[in-house]
């Protein structure tokens, strides 16, 4: 049995993501009921490829919508670059950027996980201590179980259970949120707004068809009260009424930080998502980072408890997300610097660069360069990248390994390798594939070997070496 701690969309994720491995869980959630406001708006198509790994991909496209692109203004709200979206669907087979309400994301994951056997969730039931010899103390009761993967936001008892420590990547910050239902403004984008802005750089979108979201970076001295009470002038620019008949669902401040746990690991007590690292919200990748941690860690996690890996793949976990995690935290403070620089005229030259629009708007996660699974000399190959699909490819490929192949058999070492983790075997010719066929011919392989995060681990012909395979099973 692992218990996950935390009934959030990182820990529910984990649930299901743990069961399509056959792997029974309890999440245990302080609680006692969802929370009902909102928080997280933004995935990007990786993203709703993991939730579709996790069989709510068709509910998620039903209760999001997708966000044409960024675009960049001034303190007098004139346009300093824009990046509008010329195609919706990326690389993954999903929107390249959706915008949600989180409460009908919980929902959804929550009916989700009700219709899974293998899932027990007990609500109001708070954690307390945890050992790395799989004993969780809850609610004055001890559980003896077999893993333990912390889920429990920012003030993570697992955590500090594990005697992990903060690094910090930027400085702090505090904005003012605010939540509306109701008409959107007459002035619309139909994606995000960025105001840059030294004095008061702020952020607006809309997240749903009557769900708006304004954010404002508060000065000193400024407080929740006094903002809410001049919320009708700060929206005023966007909505030429005020807050008219709009309802306000929540004001709130928060303090955006940007830091990573110390460490992620002890036996086998994990963390992830905002237990692990804290990513401002400036590029959208708070809520996704703890998704790719849950795509990372859960099947090896059921890879180890099956008897099929040594407890050393689970190294493999911080050692390939603490880097990818902290690359991106880190652009995602640079991005906050840059909506407050006084320097924002310089952002008009850039909006004109086809190469920084490319940058933006693609919203792929960089491959994974670290870690044994990923190779020595990985520039220019396609190991420790995800191999894309075709909407709904990645059905075929099942919860497993894969390995797929195009024209020529692979080489019998491949193949023996392929075989040694029980990786289905899939031609490329097979309906739904031919995505992934276009790719693998551009980048001139016959075949490649697949994880069940789906990011490519071997090719053939070899195109680089992995550091060590040989971590996948037990020697």
């Amino acid at each position: 049995m692992i218990v996950v701690v935390g009934a959030g969309p990182v820990g529910m994720v984990t649930a299901l993501l743990l069961a399509r491995q056959g792997q029974p869980c309890l999440v245990l959630e302080r609680r006692p009921e969802p929370y009902p406001l909102p928080r997280a708006v933004h995935l990007d198509d990786e993203c709703a490829r993991i939730l579709q790994s996790a069989s709510v991909a068709t509910g998620f496209a039903r209760i999001s919508r997708p966000a044409a692109g960024l675009r960049l203004l001034d303190a007098r709200h004139r346009p300093l670059a824009e990046f509008r979206r010329s195609r919706l669907v990326g690389v993954h087979g999903h929107p390249q950027a959706s915008l949600f309400d989180q409460p009908a994301l919980e929902s959804l994951l929550a009916e989700a996980v009700s219709r899974e056997p293998l899932i027990s969730v007990r609500r109001g039931r708070e954690v307390t201590g945890v050992d790395a010899s799989g004993r969780v103390l809850v609610d004055g009761r001890v559980l003896t179980v077999d893993a333990v993967v912390g889920c429990d936001g920012a003030s993570s008892v697992v955590r500090r259970a594990l005697g992990a420590r903060w690094r910090t990547l930027a400085r702090d910050q505090t904005w003012f949120v605010a939540d509306l239902a109701g008409r959107a403004p007459t002035r619309e984008w139909d994606g995000v707004e960025q105001i840059c802005d030294p004095a008061r750089p702020a952020t607006y979108l809309r997240v749903g068809e009557d769900r708006l979201r304004w954010e404002f970076r508060l000065r000193p001295g400024e407080s929740a009260a006094e903002m809410t009470e001049r919320l009708g002038e700060l929206v005023d620019p966007w909505t030429g009424d005020g807050v008219g008949e709009r309802q306000v669902l929540r004001t709130a401040t928060y303090t955006f930080r940007a830091a990573v746990a110390s460490h992620w690991r002890r036996g086998r007590v994990l963390l992830a998502g905002d237990a692990a690292h804290l990513t401002p919200p400036f590029i959208g990748q708070g809520l996704g980072a703890g998704l790719r941690d849950a795509a990372n860690l859960t099947w090896k996690l059921a890879r180890v408890l099956r008897g099929e890996a040594g407890d050393d793949l689970l190294d493999t976990y911080a050692a390939e997300r603490v880097p990818h995690v902290t690359a991106q935290i880190r652009l995602s403070a640079l991005a906050g610097a840059l909506m407050a620089s006084p320097a924002t005229r310089l952002l008009r030259p850039v909006g004109r660069s086809a190469f920084v629009r490319e940058k933006i708007l693609a919203g792929t996660s960089p491959p994974l360069r670290s870690g044994a699974l990923t190779p020595w000399f990985p520039r220019g190959t396609p190991i420790g990248a995800h191999v894309p699909q075709a909407h709904g490819g990645d059905d075929l490929l099942g919860p497993g390994f894969a390995l797929l192949t195009r024209g020529d058999p692979p080489a019998a070492g491949l193949h023996r390798r392929a075989a040694r983790l029980g990786a289905r075997v899939i031609r490329t010719e097979a309906p739904g594939l031919d995505v992934v066929h276009r790719w693998m011919t551009t980048q001139a392989t016959h075949a490649v070997l697949v994880r069940p995060d789906r990011v490519v681990i071997a090719t053939e012909p070899p195109r680089a070496q992995a550091r060590d395979l040989g971590v996948l099973w037990r020697v």
